[in-house]
Protein backbone atom coordinates (compact mmCIF):
# COMPACT_ATOMS: atom_id res chain seq x y z
CA UNK A 1 0.00 0.00 0.00
CA UNK A 2 1.59 3.75 -0.84
CA UNK A 3 2.48 6.01 2.25
CA UNK A 4 0.01 8.93 2.55
CA UNK A 5 0.32 12.11 4.22
CA UNK A 6 -2.53 12.15 6.38
CA UNK A 7 -4.66 9.58 8.17
CA UNK A 8 -7.89 10.88 6.42
CA UNK A 9 -6.05 9.72 3.05
CA UNK A 10 -4.69 6.19 4.89
CA UNK A 11 -8.62 5.75 5.40
CA UNK A 12 -9.84 6.16 1.87
CA UNK A 13 -6.96 4.51 0.91
CA UNK A 14 -7.96 1.34 3.08
CA UNK A 15 -11.49 1.91 1.80
CA UNK A 16 -10.23 1.22 -1.53
CA UNK A 17 -8.55 -1.83 -1.31
CA UNK A 18 -11.20 -3.23 1.24
CA UNK A 19 -13.84 -2.80 -1.42
CA UNK A 20 -11.43 -3.95 -4.85
CA UNK A 21 -9.93 -7.03 -2.65
CA UNK A 22 -13.13 -7.93 0.33
CA UNK A 23 -14.35 -10.70 -1.59
CA UNK A 24 -11.28 -12.69 -2.53
CA UNK A 25 -9.67 -12.02 1.11
CA UNK A 26 -13.31 -13.67 2.57
CA UNK A 27 -12.74 -16.70 0.33
CA UNK A 28 -9.91 -17.25 1.33
CA UNK A 29 -10.03 -16.77 4.47
CA UNK A 30 -13.39 -18.72 4.29
CA UNK A 31 -11.11 -21.64 2.18
CA UNK A 32 -8.31 -21.65 4.64
CA UNK A 33 -10.64 -22.27 7.60
CA UNK A 34 -12.07 -25.15 6.07
CA UNK A 35 -8.72 -26.69 5.22
CA UNK A 36 -8.05 -26.28 8.75
CA UNK A 37 -11.60 -27.84 9.90
CA UNK A 38 -11.14 -30.61 7.25
CA UNK A 39 -7.72 -31.75 8.40
CA UNK A 40 -8.69 -31.52 11.92
CA UNK A 41 -11.66 -33.85 11.25
CA UNK A 42 -9.65 -36.09 8.76
CA UNK A 43 -6.73 -36.55 11.42
CA UNK A 44 -9.65 -37.08 14.48
CA UNK A 45 -11.04 -39.87 12.09
CA UNK A 46 -8.15 -41.95 10.79
CA UNK A 47 -7.07 -41.88 15.07
CA UNK A 48 -10.90 -43.14 15.89
CA UNK A 49 -10.60 -46.03 12.91
CA UNK A 50 -6.84 -46.50 13.96
CA UNK A 51 -8.35 -47.29 17.53
CA UNK A 52 -11.26 -49.32 16.09
CA UNK A 53 -8.47 -51.49 14.69
CA UNK A 54 -6.56 -51.48 17.63
CA UNK A 55 -9.61 -52.75 19.74
CA UNK A 56 -10.14 -55.44 17.24
CA UNK A 57 -6.44 -56.90 17.08
CA UNK A 58 -6.52 -56.90 20.75
CA UNK A 59 -9.81 -59.30 20.69
CA UNK A 60 -7.77 -61.55 18.25
CA UNK A 61 -5.06 -61.69 20.36
CA UNK A 62 -6.98 -62.77 23.20
CA UNK A 63 -9.06 -65.36 20.87
CA UNK A 64 -5.74 -67.05 19.54
CA UNK A 65 -4.57 -67.08 23.24
CA UNK A 66 -7.76 -69.36 24.22
CA UNK A 67 -7.43 -71.29 21.07
CA UNK A 68 -10.67 -69.91 19.45
CA UNK A 69 -10.26 -70.84 15.82
CA UNK A 70 -13.15 -69.96 14.60
CA UNK A 71 -13.23 -66.57 16.90
CA UNK A 72 -10.59 -65.73 15.15
CA UNK A 73 -11.08 -66.77 11.53
CA UNK A 74 -14.37 -64.42 12.10
CA UNK A 75 -12.46 -61.54 13.61
CA UNK A 76 -10.18 -61.41 11.20
CA UNK A 77 -12.86 -61.53 8.38
CA UNK A 78 -14.35 -58.41 10.19
CA UNK A 79 -11.51 -56.50 10.38
CA UNK A 80 -10.55 -57.26 7.28
CA UNK A 81 -13.69 -55.49 6.06
CA UNK A 82 -13.54 -52.62 8.14
CA UNK A 83 -10.18 -51.71 8.02
CA UNK A 84 -8.31 -52.95 4.53
CA UNK A 85 -5.80 -50.29 4.47
CA UNK A 86 -4.59 -51.18 7.97
CA UNK A 87 -1.59 -52.97 8.94
CA UNK A 88 -3.75 -54.53 11.58
CA UNK A 89 -5.20 -56.45 8.87
CA UNK A 90 -1.76 -58.28 8.18
CA UNK A 91 -0.85 -58.47 11.98
CA UNK A 92 -4.06 -60.14 12.41
CA UNK A 93 -3.05 -62.72 9.39
CA UNK A 94 0.06 -63.74 11.08
CA UNK A 95 -1.49 -64.73 13.80
CA UNK A 96 -4.53 -66.60 11.81
CA UNK A 97 -1.71 -68.37 10.04
CA UNK A 98 -0.18 -69.53 13.25
CA UNK A 99 -3.42 -70.66 14.65
CA UNK A 100 -4.42 -72.65 11.61
CA UNK A 101 -0.49 -74.15 11.70
CA UNK A 102 -1.30 -75.31 15.36
CA UNK A 103 -4.52 -77.08 14.05
CA UNK A 104 -2.79 -78.01 11.28
CA UNK A 105 -4.38 -76.88 8.83
CA UNK A 106 -0.95 -75.99 6.79
CA UNK A 107 -2.72 -75.17 2.82
CA UNK A 108 -5.29 -72.65 4.79
CA UNK A 109 -2.17 -71.38 6.98
CA UNK A 110 0.13 -70.82 3.43
CA UNK A 111 -2.32 -69.14 1.69
CA UNK A 112 -2.44 -66.03 3.98
CA UNK A 113 0.99 -65.52 4.41
CA UNK A 114 1.35 -65.65 0.66
CA UNK A 115 -1.26 -62.60 1.06
CA UNK A 116 0.74 -60.81 3.69
CA UNK A 117 4.11 -61.67 1.66
CA UNK A 118 2.85 -59.56 -1.29
CA UNK A 119 1.73 -56.97 1.00
CA UNK A 120 3.51 -53.19 0.69
CA UNK A 121 4.77 -53.39 4.19
CA UNK A 122 8.21 -54.72 3.56
CA UNK A 123 8.91 -55.73 6.60
CA UNK A 124 5.84 -57.96 7.32
CA UNK A 125 6.15 -59.29 3.78
CA UNK A 126 9.66 -60.94 5.30
CA UNK A 127 8.43 -61.81 8.28
CA UNK A 128 5.55 -63.60 6.36
CA UNK A 129 7.91 -65.26 3.84
CA UNK A 130 9.64 -66.42 6.94
CA UNK A 131 7.39 -67.91 8.31
CA UNK A 132 5.90 -69.38 4.73
CA UNK A 133 9.29 -71.02 4.66
CA UNK A 134 9.33 -72.49 7.45
CA UNK A 135 5.50 -73.94 7.15
CA UNK A 136 7.24 -75.58 3.59
CA UNK A 137 10.01 -77.38 6.12
CA UNK A 138 8.28 -78.68 8.41
CA UNK A 139 5.38 -80.23 5.49
CA UNK A 140 8.85 -81.35 3.64
CA UNK A 141 8.13 -78.85 0.50
CA UNK A 142 12.26 -78.33 0.76
CA UNK A 143 12.93 -77.51 -2.66
CA UNK A 144 10.01 -75.18 -2.63
CA UNK A 145 11.28 -72.93 -0.01
CA UNK A 146 14.79 -72.73 -1.31
CA UNK A 147 12.83 -71.39 -4.62
CA UNK A 148 11.05 -68.90 -2.63
CA UNK A 149 14.30 -67.96 -1.02
CA UNK A 150 16.03 -67.86 -4.29
CA UNK A 151 12.67 -65.47 -5.73
CA UNK A 152 13.60 -62.87 -3.01
CA UNK A 153 15.69 -59.70 -3.99
CA UNK A 154 18.68 -59.51 -1.88
CA UNK A 155 19.68 -55.98 -2.19
CA UNK A 156 15.60 -55.18 -1.13
CA UNK A 157 15.62 -57.73 1.95
CA UNK A 158 19.23 -57.37 2.85
CA UNK A 159 18.06 -56.94 6.70
CA UNK A 160 16.50 -60.11 6.64
CA UNK A 161 19.28 -61.41 4.72
CA UNK A 162 20.78 -63.53 7.67
CA UNK A 163 17.30 -65.20 8.81
CA UNK A 164 17.04 -66.26 5.28
CA UNK A 165 20.66 -67.79 5.12
CA UNK A 166 20.04 -70.05 8.39
CA UNK A 167 16.95 -71.27 6.83
CA UNK A 168 18.55 -72.01 3.44
CA UNK A 169 20.85 -73.94 5.87
CA UNK A 170 17.98 -75.67 7.37
CA UNK A 171 16.97 -76.87 3.97
CA UNK A 172 20.17 -77.73 2.68
CA UNK A 173 20.14 -80.17 5.61
CA UNK A 174 16.99 -81.83 5.08
CA UNK A 175 17.96 -82.42 1.29
CA UNK A 176 21.25 -84.01 3.25
CA UNK A 177 23.22 -81.03 1.09
CA UNK A 178 25.87 -80.99 3.89
CA UNK A 179 28.03 -78.60 2.31
CA UNK A 180 25.74 -75.86 0.88
CA UNK A 181 24.21 -76.33 4.56
CA UNK A 182 27.47 -75.12 6.01
CA UNK A 183 28.23 -72.42 3.93
CA UNK A 184 24.29 -70.96 4.34
CA UNK A 185 24.86 -71.10 7.52
CA UNK A 186 28.79 -69.44 7.74
CA UNK A 187 26.54 -66.57 5.60
CA UNK A 188 24.12 -66.16 7.91
CA UNK A 189 27.44 -65.65 10.54
CA UNK A 190 28.96 -63.24 8.41
CA UNK A 191 25.80 -61.03 7.79
CA UNK A 192 25.92 -60.78 11.84
CA UNK A 193 23.30 -63.07 12.16
CA UNK A 194 21.86 -63.20 16.05
CA UNK A 195 21.00 -67.26 16.47
CA UNK A 196 20.69 -68.95 19.44
CA UNK A 197 21.28 -71.97 17.63
CA UNK A 198 22.96 -71.30 14.46
CA UNK A 199 26.73 -72.13 16.35
CA UNK A 200 25.34 -75.21 17.28
CA UNK A 201 24.16 -76.14 13.78
CA UNK A 202 27.65 -75.51 12.38
CA UNK A 203 29.24 -77.81 14.96
CA UNK A 204 26.59 -80.45 14.48
CA UNK A 205 27.16 -80.71 10.65
CA UNK A 206 30.79 -81.22 11.50
CA UNK A 207 30.07 -83.92 14.09
CA UNK A 208 27.74 -85.91 11.42
CA UNK A 209 30.37 -85.76 9.07
CA UNK A 210 33.38 -86.70 11.53
CA UNK A 211 31.08 -89.99 12.24
CA UNK A 212 30.14 -90.69 8.73
CA UNK A 213 31.64 -93.40 7.32
CA UNK A 214 34.54 -92.07 4.40
CA UNK A 215 34.45 -92.40 0.92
Amino acid sequence: MEIYDTEEAQVEALKRWWKENSQSTIIGLVMGITVILGWNYWQDYKKQKTNQASAMFEQVQKAAEASKKDSVDKLAAQLKEKFSASDYVAFTGLIQAKVKAEAGDFAGAKEILKGIAAGQNKELSNIAKLRLVRLMLATKEYEQGLQLINEIDPAAESSFSGNYDELTGDLYVALDRLDEARTAYQSAQRNGHQSPLLQYKIDDLATAESLSPKK
